[in-house]
């Protein structure tokens, strides 16, 4: 039995890469190994996506102290919440939901992934994985904490259809963003896209850009986007905790360029900008070295 559904088998096929995927499919199991419980148990930050009753795709961020992410009985304890403002915080707090988390660590390039339902705790949320699987450390900015500042009494809100200066700029010095996709069936993922800054490129106030380079040969992302082009991204600001959340849709193409793979051109339905979302502050960036120049 596969754990890809026909979008991902699709894209694999046609990028030549399924046989390397069907050996990478042995890492992806639905129990956290001890290994992966410990490095949850280390973060202070992880990035969830999940779709609200409209379905749209919201991508977020939730802080914490080390070890609000643990595990417990077989299952994910999350003790937070995204920050008032934000989407995801009225999604996660209604029902059960479908939810993707990645928790990187920028310090030492490690990333890992859960794919799973979400029930509410009214303080956080209980994730029941049905995929939990690590990444290689390609395309991480390396990045060191440097202080931890108290939470704002509240987060201003930025929201719109379209892209301002303030959303173009944060964009054009981006070297990491995240992205939530979802299959047919609504199962999330949330995944980490990184380069040197320009690489998220801005078309125009309601259009992106980015190449897809090499990665897993999974293509969780790229399969869920065939399938379904809904989809949301996060791009954080580290050195004021801002964060930019888009949703909108996400259109592959396939025309090969220098060192991707293909591109994805994602049209922008809402914009919401957030200040004072996390507390970490970040040294500069160090960039991955598996970068395309």
């Amino acid at each position: 039995m596969t754990v890809y559904h026909p979008g991902e088998l699709a894209v694999q096929r046609r990028l030549g890469q399924s046989d390397i995927a069907a050996r990478l499919s042995r890492m992806v199991r639905d129990e956290i190994p001890d290994a992966a419980a410990e490095f949850l148990a280390d973060q202070p930050m992880v990035v969830l996506a999940a779709a609200d009753d409209a379905d749209r795709i919201w991508t977020g961020l939730v802080t914490g102290p080390p070890g609000f992410v643990h595990v417990t009985d077989e299952q994910i304890a999350v003790d937070a919440l995204p920050v008032t403002g934000d989407p995801l915080r009225e999604v996660l707090t209604g029902q059960t939901h479908r939810v993707g988390m990645i928790a990187v660590q920028p310090q030492t390039r490690r990333r890992m992934r859960v794919n799973g339902v979400a029930v509410p705790t009214g303080a956080g949320l209980l994730i029941q994985p049905d995929q939990v699987y690590s990444n290689c450390p390609k395309y991480i900015s390396r990045r060191h904490i440097e202080g931890v500042v108290s939470a704002p009494d509240r987060h201003v809100r930025h929201h719109g259809d379209a892209l301002d200066a303030r959303a173009q700029q944060i964009i054009a010095a981006a070297d990491t963003f995240f992205i939530g996709s979802a299959d047919t069936e609504g199962n999330t993922d949330a995944s980490h896209r990184g380069g040197n800054p320009g690489f998220l490129q801005v078309l125009s106030p309601t259009r992106l850009r980015w190449p897809d380079y090499r990665g897993n040969s999974m293509f969780m992302t790229l399969g869920n986007i065939s399938a379904n082009p809904r989809a949301g991204l996060l791009i954080p600001d580290w050195d004021t905790g801002t964060t930019l959340q888009l949703t909108g849709t996400a259109e592959i193409i396939w025309q090969s360029e220098p060192d991707a793979q293909c591109s994805i051109e994602f049209t922008v339905d809402e914009v919401l900008e957030l200040t004072g979302v996390s507390p970490l502050r970040w040294s500069s960036a160090e960039l991955s070295p598996a970068n395309p120049a």
